[in-house]
């Protein structure tokens, strides 16, 4: 917290974050309640902002390596602002698509140079807590957010809020306009210049790194396909809650606000304890995400009492093991991948996730539908389980093999000593 260029980075992050979730928040409240969409036209608010960052996270990765990460930051920011704006004068669905679209391709490219520049200003050594602080606020800003926005809109209008909006990521470039330079930009510079060739030779760097890492190409796997598994039964939590025979109207809220909690607690332990295996703590905690979620249904069909107290418990443990997943895993990749390279990779990796993002609630529609959200979710939860035990042991042949690589490398090493 004494590094001035990471709390700078982190605060324009938060204010940011806020803004995304106002706008959010309003955006469904004018389409869903006011303008009564249907369910599909309320749909499409999420896809339009998910799809250009599915699409477009090699590409924007690729500009976040080849261009000036802080320009590129505070461009993003003032184009959203102006595109926010834009959202409190629109009168159709149509321009609240484009303007949706628009502000996902900005916000596909201010992660991945968000992620480089967070390299540029933080030793490898501190990296792990950063990333957990990182989490920390990403878990505080998704409670905070939503709740923020929920009493503007209901105090303001929808229009206001966007108008607030706005002006938070008018802070947000402020804030990235006065980020110093890094020591290590000139070096960025060259090692960028030495590495930039084609369109498509620059994208594809990004891929051949991650496949020539096999930490980090297995990590990807078992990330993305956890993500896609937890996605079934996540985007479905309201659908299981209306089982219960007297939920409380506020349920959800809390156990979304439970799950903001649990993040943001395992974001504190993570910045404490730094000394763990990455793999591992991925694989403890997408099994605690299958327990936990396959013990929110079980609770659900037997129709226990109480779900004022178990429901945000277990969407508690949920958000908890859920932190043990990501933040390991960003972190270890900060490490390993050089600087020049940061935003390719991370672009990979944020594509491979909001894909996952985009199938795995149509997936769990379609299975909630086809078979009922109580299989739905106890289905996700035996999933996310054999995911785990997979990775135990894919880890355990991938330690094997690297003894075995390095009892060779000894052996060769003494017979050409004698």
């Amino acid at each position: 917290m004494r590094n001035q260029s990471y709390v700078t980075l982190m605060s324009a992050q938060a204010i940011s974050s806020i803004g995304d979730w106002l706008s959010i928040v309003a955006v469904i409240t004018l389409v869903g309640l006011k303008w009564e969409a249907s369910p599909m036209q309320v749909s499409l608010v999420f896809l339009c902002l998910a799809v250009p960052m599915a699409l477009l996270g090699p590409v924007a990765g690729m500009m976040a390596d080849r261009f000036n990460r802080k320009g590129l930051m505070i461009g993003s920011d003032l184009v959203r602002a102006g595109l926010i704006l834009m959202l409190s004068f629109a009168e159709t669905l149509w321009m609240i698509y484009l303007c949706l679209f628009v502000i996902g391709l900005f916000s596909a490219l201010f992660v991945p140079a968000k992620n480089g520049k967070l390299k540029e200003v933080v030793g490898d050594g501190e990296m792990k807590s950063a990333m957990s602080i990182t989490s920390m606020i990403d878990s505080t800003t998704k409670v905070m957010g939503p709740l923020l926005s929920g009493v503007l809109v209901a105090a303001f209008g929808a229009q206001i809020v966007f108008i607030i909006d706005s002006a938070t990521f008018i802070l947000s470039a402020a804030l990235l306009f006065f980020l110093p330079k890094s020591s290590c930009s000139r070096e960025i510079e060259r090692e960028t210049e030495e590495v930039k060739g084609s369109f498509k030779k620059d994208i594809l760097i990004g891929f051949s790194f991650i496949k020539s890492n096999r930490f980090m190409l297995v990590g990807m796997f078992f990330l993305g396909m956890s993500m896609l598994v937890l996605q079934l039964s996540d985007s479905q939590i309201i659908v299981l809650l209306r089982q219960l025979t007297s939920p409380s109207p506020d349920l959800f809220g809390y156990a979304v606000t439970a799950a903001g909690v649990g993040m943001f607690l395992s974001g504190l332990v993570l910045t404490k304890k730094t000394d763990y295996t990455p793999f591992s703590l991925m694989l403890l905690g997408v099994c605690g995400i299958g327990l936990s979620f396959g013990m929110m249904a079980l609770l659900t069909y037997f129709d226990m009492g109480n779900s004022i107290v178990w429901v945000p418990l277990t969407a508690l443990s949920a958000g908890f093991t859920a932190a043990l997943v990501f933040v390991p895993f960003q972190a270890a990749v900060q490490v390993d991948t050089p600087v020049h390279m940061t935003g390719r990779v991370f672009g990979v990796i944020n594509s491979v996730m909001t894909t996952a993002t985009i199938i795995g609630p149509l997936l769990g529609g379609w299975l909630s539908t086809v078979m009922g959200v109580i299989p739905t979710f106890i289905i996700t939860g035996l999933l996310l389980l054999l995911i785990a035990f997979s990775g135990w042991v894919t880890k355990q042949r991938i330690e094997r093999r690297e003894e075995n690589v390095s009892e060779s490398q000894r052996g060769t090493s003494e017979a050409a000593a004698k």
